[in-house]
C-alpha cells in the first residue's frame, strides 16, 4: 500500500489529531519528496510524461509547446503533482490543435471571488465537455458503445459516456443516421 500526505503525522500524532496505530501501519517505509514548486527542474520531465499519456489515451498526436512549459515552470503548484496531472488532462480533452496550450487563468491562485470564477469555469467546462461529446456523436452518427463508437473515440467506458450525455442532456438520437 502507498499513501501520501503534505502533514507532518509524527506531529497530529503527539496532537492526538492522527490515530497512532494507524500511523504505524502507514510508516513502514517513509519517502520524504520536495514539493513540485521546489522541483521546477522536474517539470520538463513530468510534462513530457503526462501530456503523451493523455494524448495517447485521448488517440491525439499534441507536441509541448515552450511558452506553456515556461508558465508551467513559473506557477508555485499548491497541488503539487496531482494539480499538474489535472490540469494536463483537462488541456487536452479540451485541445482541438496539435500544440499543447493550457489558459493561464488556469493556474491562478483561488482569490476572494473564486466561488463566482468557479461556476463560471465549471458552465464553460460543461459546455466544453458537451461540445466535444455532441461531436463525437456526430463522428460516429449517435453509435455511443463499440470500437468505432463515441466512447472508444473518446477514450472512455461506454458507461461513462452515457453519464454525461444524461447530465448534460445531450440528445444522442439526432446524430442517429436516417
Amino acid at each position: 500500500m502507498l499513501a501520501a500526505t503534505n502533514k507532518d503525522l509524527i506531529e497530529a500524532v503527539a496532537e492526538k489529531t492522527f490515530r497512532q496505530d494507524l500511523f504505524y501501519r502507514l510508516n513502514v517505509f517513509p519517502i520524504k519528496l520536495p514539493a513540485l514548486r521546489d522541483r521546477a527542474d522536474d517539470i520538463p520531465l513530468l510534462l513530457e510524461y503526462l501530456v503523451d499519456r493523455y494524448a495517447q489515451r485521448a488517440g491525439k498526436k499534441i507536441r509541448s509547446s515552450k511558452e506553456t512549459l515556461n508558465l508551467f515552470q513559473r506557477y508555485t503548484w499548491p497541488g503539487n503533482i496531482r494539480e499538474l496531472q489535472n490540469v494536463v488532462e483537462r488541456a487536452l480533452i479540451l485541445s482541438d490543435e496539435v500544440v499543447f496550450h493550457v489558459d493561464a487563468s488556469w493556474l491562478m491562485p483561488a482569490g476572494p471571488n473564486s466561488a463566482v470564477q468557479s461556476t463560471t469555469l465549471r458552465a464553460d467546462l460543461s459546455e466544453r465537455e458537451k461540445a466535444i461529446i455532441e461531436n463525437a456523436l456526430r463522428q460516429t452518427k449517435g453509435v455511443v458503445s463499440g470500437p468505432t463508437g463515441a466512447a472508444a473515440k473518446l477514450g472512455m467506458p461506454r458507461q461513462t459516456l452515457e453519464a454525461k450525455i444524461k447530465k448534460l442532456r445531450v440528445d444522442r438520437f439526432r446524430f442517429k443516421a436516417s
